[in-house]
């Protein structure tokens, strides 16, 4: 087990004028043996950070440690890191079958380099994803959404990873084979106390399989802590939209009749354009508590609230976190 760390990590794409930075001085650690939730919606770059990690998109800036050194991509040799994409159908070549795809995953040097020791492998692989190792020989054609996936984390395994990160593994299946695949996540997380980075949009998925969870938004990471403090006492305006967008008791609802004209407006807002992001903090076109709603709060219009983060409760990057609750509490 190791501690997977993203130290002021930038990923920018393109050039010129329609140059973008979709992920911006981001600082992220992954415990060993734990796993972080990372929720925010299309577009934040989540999934763009976790294919910096394992070598897929360059990097414009900063550094990533695993146990403390940093990481270096090559071509051959072990991969500490493995992804799991997000669409089932496209990650398994369709000619291989689920045998010979989990067998070219396992490191070709070791006690697992012979012929039989590694088919034993991958029939061990295949139960512990709870999959029949006699379909080892059949092909991804023939296999559900939620089997595919079932091969997918079986060949991430394969590897040996010390650190698996799972982008979206959820959202391509059918409600009624989410819950089974998250069950199984959640059992070889505890089981091989893997270190896992999990990816979602959906704060009621990323609530049932995380240890920590860190909110995304525009490339940066707005709030970081422990699954059930932030999930019990967010602190952040953003994280609380998207508590409200899972319904469950006791959320905030904006109700249309019932707010002024700037909640209105706030709430119906779109994101910023990621190619130029507003000034200051990032989120205060869309904030309900911000200067749009509060015009004595302009310190949000020019200041940037990232870099004073670290001292405030979850690692918040908001100028008002305190007093903000507050004030959306009133608004319930």
């Amino acid at each position: 087990m190791s501690e997977l760390r993203f130290e002021q990590v930038t990923v920018r794409f393109g050039t010129g004028s329609r140059a973008m930075t979709a992920v911006d001085s981001v600082d992220l650690t992954i415990p060993s043996g734990q796993v972080v939730g990372l929720v925010g919606e299309s577009g934040s770059g989540k999934s763009t950070l976790a294919r910096a990690a394992v070598g897929l998109t360059e990097l414009a800036g900063g550094r990533i440690l695993l146990g403390g050194v940093p990481l270096r991509h090559r071509a051959r040799g072990p991969r500490p890191l493995q992804l799991v994409f997000q669409d089932p159908y496209s990650s398994l070549d369709p000619r291989m079958s689920i045998g010979d795809s989990i067998a070219e995953a396992i490191p070709r040097t070791g006690p697992l380099s012979g012929g039989s020791a590694r088919s034993a492998e991958v029939g061990r692989l295949l139960e512990l994803v709870d999959l029949d190792p006699d379909r080892a020989s059949a092909h991804p054609g023939v296999l559900s959404g939620g089997q595919r996936q079932r091969v997918a984390l079986a060949r991430a395994l394969a590897g040996q990873p010390d650190v698996i990160l799972a982008d979206e593994i959820t959202s391509a299946l059918d409600v009624s084979v989410q819950g089974t695949v998250l069950n199984l996540v959640r059992e070889l997380q505890r089981r091989l106390r893997l270190s896992m980075l999990f990816i979602s949009h959906n704060l009621a998925v990323v609530r049932y399989v995380s240890d920590y969870i860190a909110v995304m938004y525009l490339g940066r990471i707005v709030e970081f802590g422990p699954a059930a403090d932030v999930l019990a006492d967010p602190q952040h305006p953003y994280t609380r939209d998207l508590l409200a967008a899972a319904p469950r008791r006791g959320t905030l609802t904006l109700d249309a009749e019932e707010t002024d004209a700037a909640l209105r407006a706030v709430a119906d807002a779109e994101p910023a354009d990621p190619h130029h992001p507003p000034a200051g903090c990032r989120f205060h076109p869309r904030c309900p508590v911000g200067p749009l709603v509060r015009p004595d709060r302009e310190l949000c219009l020019t200041v940037d609230p990232t870099p004073e983060a670290a001292k405030r409760r979850h690692h918040t990057a908001c100028h008002y976190a305190a007093t903000a609750l507050q004030a959306v509490d009133h608004v319930q």
